[in-house]
């Protein structure tokens, strides 16, 4: 029994030692592996920061750099390597920044470089970086000219300046505004984004006049008298570019002096619109009202978690500074730390070593070595993309994208946020309408209520005349003649002019009474000393130009090469130059004057027509009428006085076939409006002929080499010349009188053969002088008078809408009546023009009369056919074609008896007053009891036809004999035809 239980107590003892045993080997396995495979240790990365600690900004971006390390390698422990920073000072100072630089790529050997803090410290040491291989990552240095350096290793984890211009532009362009004074800094960050900024505002047609440039170390004094200088332009739009410390300065004194009132309108770029909370609250009064753009940031709860952890810490590492803000700098300074973390890891296998120059005796800027790890960092960095507190980063070509900017108004103790600007929607009040479309269907900015200076919710119109400045200065053309448009009247002491009078200066006038606003401005006359003209018209455009004068009044035109210095109103006069030249008297000097109603043409084209309707007319009546027979001669003069007599309407011959009565009628219709007309148009000749004019074509005067006249200081000279026109033909006058004069004196005399002057001028001589003068061909296009201010000027578009308002009202009538009403004839500009009737004003008659004539031809022609049918369609086939058109004109030249009109001739037949000839079947000779006719002989040789005639017709009336041979003599009677071949002959008692 006991050795029972000894033996089942073995097995439980062998698995028990087995078991502790195996623990025993685990157990020694693990300390063995890990005492033999130790985890290696993480690389140290050198990185350099220079920033400026002595600013707040420079500690809210170390702080955001520590924390992004901790965040970044808290959450990637596992990685191979860490990045030591090594903070250097840059003082605001580019030396100290350039030797802090150089420093840490020297002596520390960094592999990168996080800042400088301005681009002004940025731009040397970006230099510094390109030599060594370092990549300077800055999240603060937004000066576009850093871009032109074309550095691979420099890297701006911030917005470049240039991408917010676009945003401006959309906000002056919204509010109508024509022009603008872009204000910022002397130094590299404000004059970077200005060419940008000018380049934008001119593709929306919007004007710099003038650049403000500020000192960065300006003091108040010189801050105050730039601003006092802009107070007396006349633009009232300013962009403001400089950093806060110089910004709120500018703000406070342009408060003082009273820039901030009503009328005004401030934008400020994102330089400080980023850092509002930096700045003393005490200087946000002086701001009211202030427009600003910044880049745009949505609000994550990734961003707000980071906000409160900042500031817990930032309050721990600065108790000295309270209520500081967290800015979109500390932001970038955060999001640029973690992509330079990610991008050493990506390349932890490389070499971080720098290579030492071969240069042993040179200096510091030479002998400083090279990182071998730059350009694969470099690529790593521009590989690198994630999501970061300001949105997406990833470097294209070195810069950030930008997408959305933030519009905000400085209201009160703060801002409020009254728009957004995307570069595919443009201005929009809610960001979430971004996609939809930008087209808005009135003309008012898509943006949110915006108080302005002044604490006015009314839009600044951009500009006004300052009435603390200077007033517009208005040049006027001094003139000897034509006092009418412009007259300046001369103290003879002093030579100052007491007064500037005329029909341009009332216009002017009324038009500036009729501008929505006031406009203080006075007259200055463009003289010498002395009282007399300083030059042309257009040395006085010119003097707008230069700055001289604020516009110009006058009776100045518009033309093209003026407008390239100065921009022109409508003009509130007719346009045009033209020619001028005395008329002459040729009355009864013209003995063919009565051919000149017609047109040669025309006289042929009636003479034609007379000839055809008197041919007409014979055709159809030849055969019944006894007017149109006899002998040849006879029957020609009968149809031309026929056709001839119907001008006066004295034609005594019958018409009594109805086809030629019907061409009669339209024929005399005809001759009645021919005879009018000429007699209408004799009559005007003969009346008009005092008018001719001595030149018609200003060729002629080139030809001949005549003297032509022109205006003193005109730009109608330029034009004669551009017509080859010698200096030696050219003469110029000042006044009507004088003008006058050199007409009557002649171009063989020193005087002039024509003048050429614009219009209103023109129109002037012609009023005075009635009678004597008058315009012809040609006549230049020109736009008329108007008036002139500088390129750009916001005035002439409202000046333009009140000469609308003025020219189109009665004021246009009161001021031309008081200024012209003397000068006054009944016709002022009589022109001859030619008198003389063509075919073109009668063509329509003529057409009609000669369808109606060829109609009643074919009509005739028609009807005689298909009476004498038989001898076209004879079965005889020995009878030519030839012969029966033969057949057919011996017929037609007979008598038709069966008309009425020879019916009434039987009756004396009976009573034996006419004899009749007849023709035989047998060919005996004809009966020669009666005297022969005139008109007709018997033909004894085509007796066969006569026959087959008679025949045919004997036919038609069924008259035949049994024999069928017709009886031996044809008699007219009223149941059978025959051919009379003789005319009756009355007998004398």
């Amino acid at each position: 029994m006991k050795n029972a239980n000894r033996v089942s107590w073995i097995p439980f003892f062998h698995f028990f030692f087995l078991l502790v045993s195996f623990k025993i080997f685990l157990v020694q396995v693990v300390i063995a592996q890990n005492t033999t495979i130790p985890s290696p240790a993480p690389v140290a990365v050198n990185v350099g920061v220079v920033l400026d600690f002595d600013k707040q900004l420079g500690k809210i971006g170390l702080s955001c750099i520590n924390m992004a390390l901790s965040d970044f390698y808290a959450a990637h422990a596992s990685y191979r390597t860490r990045l030591v920073l090594n903070p250097r000072d840059s003082k605001m100072d580019v030396v100290a920044a350039a030797a802090a630089a150089l420093d840490l790529i020297k002596n520390v050997q960094v592999q990168a470089i996080i800042g400088p803090q301005t681009s002004t410290e940025a731009n040397f040491v970006i230099n510094l970086g390109n030599k060594s291989q370092v990549p300077i990552i800055s999240f603060s240095a937004t000066s576009p000219s850093l871009t032109s350096l074309r550095s691979p290793y420099f890297f701006r984890a911030t917005q470049n300046d240039s991408a917010q211009v676009k945003a401006i532009s959309a906000i002056v362009q919204a509010f109508g505004w024509r022009e603008a004074v872009p204000i910022y800094v002397d130094d590299e960050f404000g004059e970077g984004i200005i060419p940008y900024l000018t380049d934008a505002l001119q593709d929306i047609n919007v004007r710099v006049p003038y650049r403000s440039v500020i000192p960065s170390s300006a003091s108040d004094d010189q801050i105050s008298e730039e601003l006092y200088k802009l107070m007396t332009m006349a633009t009232r739009v300013f962009i403001v570019h400089m950093p806060p410390s110089l910004g709120t300065r500018l703000f406070a004194m342009a408060k003082q002096i009273g820039m901030k009132t009503e009328g005004y309108a401030w934008i400020v770029t994102d330089g400080m619109t980023n850092l509002w909370s930096l700045t003393d609250p005490s200087t946000i009064d002086s701001m009211q009202g202030v427009l600003g753009v910044r880049l745009y940031v949505s609000r994550t709860n990734e961003l707000e978690n980071f906000r409160v952890r900042w500031k817990r810490k930032f309050q721990q590492d600065n108790p000295t500074i309270v209520d500081a803000g967290l800015n979109i700098f500390g932001l970038w300074a955060y999001d640029a730390t973690f992509a330079l973390a990610m991008a050493i890891e990506n390349v932890s296998m490389g070499n971080f070593s720098f290579k030492r120059s071969n240069i042993s005796n040179g200096t510091d800027l030479e002998t400083f070595g090279s990182s071998q790890i730059g350009p694969q960092l470099i690529q790593a960095l521009s590989r690198t993309k994630f999501k970061g507190l300001t949105g997406e980063i990833e470097f294209v070509s070195g810069q950030l994208q930008s997408s959305v900017f933030q519009i905000v108004n400085v209201n009160g103790n703060g801002e409020r946020t009254v728009g957004f600007w995307t570069s595919k929607a443009g201005l929009v009040r809610e960001l979430k309408l971004a996609n939809r479309s930008s087209n808005s269907t009135n003309n008012k900015p898509n943006l949110g209520p915006i108080l302005w200076p002044g604490d006015t919710t009314s839009p600044p119109k951009g500009w006004e005349i300052p009435t603390n400045g200077k007033k517009l200065r208005i040049g006027v053309p001094v003139k000897i003649g034509f006092n009418q448009f412009v007259k300046v009247t001369w103290d003879p002491n002093s030579y100052s002019a007491t007064s500037v009078t005329g029909y341009c200066i009332d216009v002017f006038d009324g038009v500036m009474a009729a501008m929505p606003y006031a406009v203080i401005y006075e007259f200055i006359p463009f003289a010498t000393p002395d009282g007399k003209a300083a030059g042309t018209y257009n040395d006085l455009i010119f003097q707008v130009y230069n700055g001289t004068y604020d516009a110009v009044v006058g009776d100045t035109t518009i033309v093209a090469n003026r407008s390239q210095y100065v921009d022109f109103t409508l003009p509130y006069t007719e346009s045009g130059v033209s020619m001028i030249v005395p008329i002459r008297d040729n009355k009864g000097k013209n003995a063919w004057i009565f051919l000149k109603p017609l047109t040669w043409d025309l006289w042929v084209t009636s003479a034609c027509f007379f000839v055809f309707i008197g041919f007409v007319v014979w055709v159809l009546e030849h055969r019944i009428n006894e007017d149109f027979r006899g002998p040849p001669l006879h029957e020609v003069g009968t149809s031309f006085w026929f056709s001839f007599s119907t001008m006066v309407f004295e034609h005594r011959e019958r018409v009594v076939n109805n086809l030629a009565r019907f061409v009669v009628i339209i024929w005399c219709f005809v001759v009645l409006i021919l005879t009018q007309s000429y007699t209408a148009s004799l009559t005007s000749l003969l009346t008009v002929q005092k008018l001719q004019p001595t030149v018609t074509d200003i060729n002629e005067l080139l030809k001949k080499g005549e003297k032509i006249g022109f205006q003193n200081g005109s730009f109608v000279e330029g034009i004669l010349k551009g017509l080859k026109f010698a200096d030696s033909q050219l003469i110029s006058y000042r006044s009507l009188e004088e003008l006058n004069d050199l007409f009557v004196k002649g171009s063989a005399n020193g005087g002039i053969a024509a003048a050429l002057d614009e219009i209103p001028f023109l129109k002037l001589l012609l009023a005075r002088y009635c009678g004597k003068y008058t315009t012809v061909e040609p006549t230049f296009k020109t736009d008329g008078f108007g008036f002139a201010f500088p390129r750009g000027s916001p005035l002439v578009a409202d000046v333009s809408r009140a000469v609308l308002n003025v020219t189109q009202g009665d004021k246009m009538k009161q001021i031309e009546d008081a200024w012209f009403s003397k000068e006054s004839c009944s016709d002022p500009n009589a022109s001859v023009s030619s008198n003389s009737l063509g075919v073109e004003s009668f063509w329509g008659l003529f057409l009609i009369a000669g369808v109606a004539s060829i109609s009643a031809l074919i009509i005739f022609a028609a009807m005689f056919s298909y009476e004498q049918r038989h001898v076209l369609l004879r079965s005889d086939s020995k009878t030519s074609l030839w012969k029966r058109i033969r057949m057919m004109s011996r017929i037609f030249d007979q008598r038709d008896l069966s008309f009425h009109t020879f019916r009434k001739s039987e009756l004396g037949d009976k009573s034996g007053n006419d004899c009749v000839h007849t023709i035989s079947i047998a060919g005996g000779s004809p009966n020669t009891n009666c005297p022969s006719s005139p008109s007709s002989y018997s033909n004894q040789t085509e007796q066969d036809f006569l026959f087959f005639v008679d025949q045919g017709r004997a036919a038609e009336n069924g008259d035949q004999t049994p024999s069928g041979v017709s009886s031996p003599e044809i008699f007219p009677s009223s149941g059978r035809r025959s051919i009379e071949l003789t005319n009756t002959q009355e007998q004398s008692v």
